[in-house]
């Protein structure tokens, strides 16, 4: 009697392929049809991603030690729209995450580390466990690439174009490049997408949707856009960089030059320093007047100032203007007062037409 295998599972690999459950396969090679689940914030994690991840231990201790007892140590990365303060919710995950390999997992200072490589896309079919630790029945998406399809070629052209004009803008840029030649070739169109996208500083939700976008056409065409948004922003700070570098340097120089034409004369006796022309300036005017007790330490504090101050500085142009208004007052100086209501009506009606309110509290004020 031959046995029916039409309903036994499949077992699906790294690279996509499906092998029966009757034949042979290396544990730490296979994708588990369920997986541990846990979030991460700001940015989604890509299948080309191998980078460090830090966990908090109270929460996710019991999930690690779980994903370390089996054999592929094999745990899914889900971007979530919660915040690392609020407690997890697996309503908060997006649809689709990252199977990654755990590798070095380490407790320390109540944290957990430990390095995470990105291995396939997977969707949730169905939650075995709401509760911590999380684990979900998943299926994998896998991309039927034609390595000869024209289409897919001109947007893997396209796109490391893109790549090519970032390197001279962002040195950054060049470091994960060689990163990404030494563990890719460029015939793999999908993880060529991945590490764009993640070169981008796009938002959350359009890296999620590049995730989670089936064709493989249709994802890179978004992750084009993101990355010639990207090169159009780079361009624009190299632009604003170099305006505001030659800014300063043109500054830089009339400073020098000015700093050496002023020793220059003064070695010449030529001229003094302006600053200090103008301190001796506002002396010479403040022998001729007579200032009341309240005004001469203020008008002597902002004369000191005005010795310590930079010339280029706006405090020194407020200062000055204040000591020119300050010393153009008539301190000291007094006229007599004439005192005789009978003038000083006349000379107000002569003067003024109307106003009589005005002229009669003139009147009383010099009465008094």
């Amino acid at each position: 009697m031959t046995k029916d295998t039409s309903s036994e599972p499949e077992l699906v690999t790294e690279n996509g392929a499906s092998n029966p459950a009757t034949q042979l396969a290396v544990a730490s090679e296979i994708l588990p049809i369920s997986l541990h689940i846990l979030p991460v914030h700001d940015r989604p994690f890509f299948p080309v991603h191998a980078m460090p991840l830090i966990l908090d231990e109270k929460v996710w201790l019991d999930t690690i030690v779980e994903v370390g007892k089996t054999p592929s140590h094999t745990v899914g990365l889900m971007l979530t729209k919660s915040t690392p303060e609020q407690a997890p919710d697996p309503a908060a995950l997006c649809d689709v995450g990252t199977a990654v390999r755990m590798h070095e997992p380490t407790r320390r200072n109540g944290e957990i580390h430990f390095v995470a490589e990105g291995l396939q896309r997977f969707r949730i079919v169905r939650w075995i466990s709401t509760q911590p630790p999380y684990v979900a029945r998943v299926e994998y998406l896998i991309d039927d690439v034609d390595e000869d399809d024209s289409e897919v070629k001109a947007y893997a052209m396209a796109i490391i174009g893109v790549i090519k004009e970032l390197i001279p803008l962002n040195p950054l840029y060049n470091e994960q490049l060689k990163l990404f030649l030494e563990r890719f070739t460029p015939n793999k169109p999908a993880s060529l997408a991945y590490f764009a996208a993640s070169l981008t500083t796009a938002s959350s939700e359009e890296l999620q949707n590049i995730l989670q976008t089936a064709p493989l056409i249709e994802r890179m065409d978004l992750v084009l856009g993101l990355i010639k948004k990207e090169l159009e922003v780079a361009k624009l700070h190299a632009r604003i960089s170099k305006q505001v570098e030659e800014a300063m340097g043109e500054q830089q120089r009339k400073f020098f030059l000015h700093e050496q034409l002023k020793v220059i004369q003064k070695e010449l006796g030529i001229s003094k320093d302006d600053r200090q022309a103008d301190v001796e300036r506002f002396r010479e005017r403040l022998e001729n007047l007579i200032l009341s007790e309240t005004a001469l330490p203020r008008v002597a504090e902002e004369l000191e100032k005005l010795s310590v101050l930079e010339r280029g500085s706006p405090e020194y142009g407020v200062t000055r203007n204040y000591l020119e208004w300050i010393t153009g007052l008539p301190w000291g100086v007094h006229s007599e007062d004439i005192l005789d209501l009978e003038r000083a009506r006349q000379v107000l009606d002569k003067d003024h037409d109307g106003l009589d309110d005005v002229k009669d509290r003139i009147i009383e004020f010099l009465a008094v």
